[in-house]
């Protein structure tokens, strides 16, 4: 871990008429009005609005009314301010991370994390308690380290990265700072956010997992909508990022259930640039779409190998929970249309839905449908009854019977 002592950069001042970045958490509801600068690390001659994304704040720290928000800078040296630090060794409110020797009473700045504070006021903050962009990165290089560790359950190593992200963004709001770093900074942590969404929904879905999965989901937006803001902002005064497209086709993937669309998508389009609707990703986003809605009439095919021929492995982590729904909806479709006296071969089902012919008999037995011998193989028998259960039953996935996306979830992307 790089040297926690150094001092903050100084970003330059890029002025710009009415632009304002927007905030990953707040504790207030108000929308401050545009400031008349923002920090950045970048010079320009540009001077521009930063459009309809900045406009969409997700939350505001601050409560200055008509005054713009003050100009901090941090200078705290440590992942953890040091008072902050020694009130929680008090306390002993320190995570199972953050205990020097396992004593719940001590800890050190290099195992102690600055917490997500709901309610903060900018007047009284001081810059000795916000980090700045180095220090802030350095801490979510160790933050996300901890993702890959073993020795302790995945809900108990993602609670606690989720909690201190937070943080991160939070310092990061209250800085106003836009530069490549700070976005690259929000991609890895969106990162995160993807890949808790792909664990928690694998995992068996207590009350507790199914919790955290929707506070996952929740911060995973307000994160993608503020790298949507920075993204903008470096494009007036600089030029595009070159992850644009896979990040919009992410917020687009996750939107594939109309329950998640707060507005129609076709609006969404039009704020979209030219050089991002044409890229590939977003290319294989919208098709998927498209795919989305024939499964429903019954093309259960093209949904699933696009998705095997086609998706990065951020793209398959969201696609995947409808992978499931699509072969249900197969199953019950094929059992419901079919013959008493000819069952479905499960082979051919096999072929169709990905799966290995094992994994098509527990699933169908799974949606309390029957199989029985047919020749040398199975088939699905038909069933004219309400077939799949429509409750909260949490059905098992099974994977994909494909080398390239069982390569996809070894190779995982750095982060």
């Amino acid at each position: 871990m790089a040297n926690r002592s150094r001092q903050p950069c100084q970003p330059r001042i890029n002025n710009s008429s009415s632009s304002y970045l927007s905030h990953s958490d707040s504790t207030h509801s108000k929308i401050p009005k545009p400031s008349n600068r923002i920090y950045s690390t970048k010079t320009s001659s540009s001077s521009s609005k930063t459009g309809e994304f900045s406009r969409r704040i997700e939350n505001s720290y601050y409560d200055d009314g008509d005054q713009d928000p003050p100009n901090l800078i941090g200078t705290c040296p440590f992942m953890c301010p040091l008072e902050e630090r020694q009130r929680r060794e008090r306390l002993r409110d320190l995570a199972v991370f953050e205990r020097l020797h396992g004593n719940p009473a001590k800890t050190s700045p290099a195992l102690a994390v600055k917490k997500f504070c709901r309610t903060i006021s900018s007047k009284d903050m001081k810059a000795s308690d916000v980090r700045p962009v180095p220090v802030l990165e350095d801490t979510l290089n160790y933050l996300l380290d901890l993702l890959h560790s073993s020795g302790h359950p995945f809900d108990v190593v993602h609670d606690f990265i989720f909690d201190r992200t937070r943080s991160i963004r939070q310092d990061l709001s209250m800085q106003n700072i836009v530069s490549d770093q700070v976005i690259h900074m929000y991609e890895r942590m969106v990162k995160f956010h993807i890949i808790s969404y792909h664990h928690l929904h694998r995992s068996s879905q207590t009350p507790n997992t199914a919790s955290m999965s929707h506070l996952n989901l929740e911060q995973l937006m307000k994160a993608l909508t503020t790298l949507f803001s920075l993204y903008e902002v470096n494009r007036a005064s600089h030029s595009a990022s070159q992850n644009e497209a896979e990040y919009f086709s992410l917020y687009l993937l996750l939107h594939l259930s109309p329950d998640n669309q707060v507005e129609p998508l076709s609006l969404w389009f039009r704020r979209i640039p030219s050089s991002v609707m044409e890229s590939k990703a977003m290319s294989f986003a919208r098709r998927i779409l498209s795919a989305c809605r024939y499964y429903r009439l019954g093309n259960y095919k093209r949904f699933i190998s696009t998705t095997e021929e086609e998706a990065s492995y951020l793209q398959y982590c969201i696609v995947e929970p409808y992978i499931s729904e699509v072969r249900k909806l197969a199953l019950s479709c094929i059992s419901y249309g079919g013959y008493k006296l000819q069952p479905y071969p499960v082979e051919h089902l096999s072929k169709i839905l990905l799966m290995k012919e094992s994994d098509v008999e527990a699933l169908s037995i799974d949606c309390d449908l029957e199989t029985s011998d047919v020749g040398t193989g199975k088939g699905l028998v038909s069933s004219k009854q309400a077939v799949i259960n429509k409750t909260s039953k949490e059905y098992k996935y099974y994977e994909l019977d494909s080398s390239r996306i069982e390569r996809l979830c070894a190779e995982l992307p750095p982060l």
